[in-house]
């Protein structure tokens, strides 16, 4: 990334074609609304603004980049049918794009993709091949199903006419937040954040305000951050994360070049930092996001966003699989001190495990799982061992419970597997 905010170089979409692509995209895609946070505006100390592409029809950005591509199809390639291969995301902007446009559409996506999804794509009319354990062997799926029949490929980021589309957001920016400073933009394979970045280091060339570009990637999935140490966009090895909108383990080409002179800086959050984002918005802007498209909102949580301006963070996506969102829940109350997790070393005589759950009434901590067993590899004889789950109203609760507990005597053990 350079140290000059603009540049007349820049490669990729030129700003013409970004607004061309606004015209189009606007046959499918919502303008979609921005809401504010204070919450979020008292973390950082200056206005925060959310971007609520996950009310975008099909549930994320997607079908802005998806549409623009496909729109861009001769008579000739539409007559062979589109191929595409997506965990989610990507798949339902093209099924959804394709059914618009009359092109015949089939999806591959991985086996273990989750059903809500799966449903989703099929509902607006794509044929569903399921094919490959990770996204890399659904790509190789489908690229031989493109070369065997002749269907055209359509790429989830690394292509003009998606990052074109993309861009589109930070055209709708402009008009939505006059005064934006600063933008915060998850990234998985780049085409998302090329487009928003590319459009606004041109607007500001152009003798147009000056947008600070923030691009947030998962910790267990920071592809760009190794490919800029690098020089060239490189394979990392993905590790497991929730944001799985966003574990891509290879930055495309074109994006990787636009992303390399146009983003101003790069920045990971933690799964726990996801979790925690996830909870924050259902709780305080009551908006169901995704786990990868509340990484921008993490950033601000983790404090990798401070004294920025009026900053808008893009919530990309809000497909999230209801029984991954009971899990991510459950993880941001552990992450936010919402659930402690302790052991504690009783006595093995009746009466223990009703006094301990008396201290906990008294400071109003709510039982919501326990384990009694008298056979821990570290226990006396004259021992049990207590694990007990409690719900806390954050941090200040808990001090306040285990507190308690030693004032009785006891000497709680906090399980760092769980909180």
């Amino acid at each position: 990334m350079t140290d000059t905010p603009t540049t007349p170089t820049l490669i990729g979409p030129k700003l013409a074609e970004m607004r061309a692509a606004r015209a189009t995209v606007a046959a499918v895609a919502q303008i979609t609304p921005i809401e504010t946070s204070r919450f979020l505006s008292d973390i950082i100390g200056s206005p925060v603004l959310l971007k609520c592409e996950n009310l975008q029809r099909t549930g994320s950005y997607k079908i802005r980049g998806a549409f623009n591509r496909l729109s861009a199809l001769t008579a000739e390639e539409r007559s062979h049918g589109v191929v595409a291969a997506s965990a989610g995301n990507h798949a339902q902007g093209v099924a959804l794009g394709a059914r618009e446009l009359g092109i015949a559409a089939t999806i591959f996506m991985p086996t273990n993709v989750p059903l809500p999804k799966l449903e989703a794509t099929r509902d607006y009319g794509a044929d569903v091949v399921l094919s490959g354990a990770i996204i890399s062997e659904t790509l190789a799926a489908a690229a031989a199903f493109a070369e065997e029949t002749g269907a055209i490929f359509i790429p989830p980021f690394d292509h003009p006419d998606v990052v074109a589309g993309q861009g589109t957001i930070a055209l709708e920016l402009l008009e939505q937040v006059p005064d934006i400073d600063t933008v915060i933009v998850p990234i998985g394979g780049g085409g998302l954040i090329s487009g928003v970045a590319s459009a606004f280091k041109q607007h500001e060339a152009a003798g147009g305000r000056p947008v600070r570009v923030i691009g947030v990637q998962a910790e267990n999935a920071a592809s760009y951050i190794a490919s800029l140490d690098a020089g060239a966009p490189i394979n990392i090895p993905v590790k497991p994360t929730i944001a799985d909108g966003i574990a891509v383990y290879r930055p495309g080409e074109l994006n990787y070049a636009m992303i390399r002179d146009a983003v101003d800086e790069i920045v990971t959050v933690s799964e726990d930092d996801a979790a925690r984002a996830l909870l924050v918005l259902m709780e305080r802007a009551k908006l169901v996001v995704e786990p990868a498209g509340a990484v921008s909102v993490a950033a601000i949580l983790a404090g990798k966003v401070t004294g920025t301006g009026t900053t808008v963070a893009i919530l990309s996506g809000g497909n999230i699989d209801p029984l991954l969102m009971q899990r991510v829940i459950s993880h941001g109350l552990a992450a936010s001190d919402r659930y402690l997790t302790m052991r504690v070393m009783l006595m093995d005589r009746p009466g223990e495990l009703a006094r301990v759950a008396a201290i906990l009434a008294a400071v109003k901590a709510n039982v919501i799982e326990v384990l009694h067993t008298q056979h821990g590899p570290d226990l006396q004889i004259t021992e049990v061992e207590l694990d007990i789950t409690v719900e806390t109203r954050g941090p200040i609760h808990v001090e306040e419970v285990i507190a308690a507990l030693r004032a009785e005597g006891y000497e709680p053990k906090l399980d760092k597997r769980r909180n």
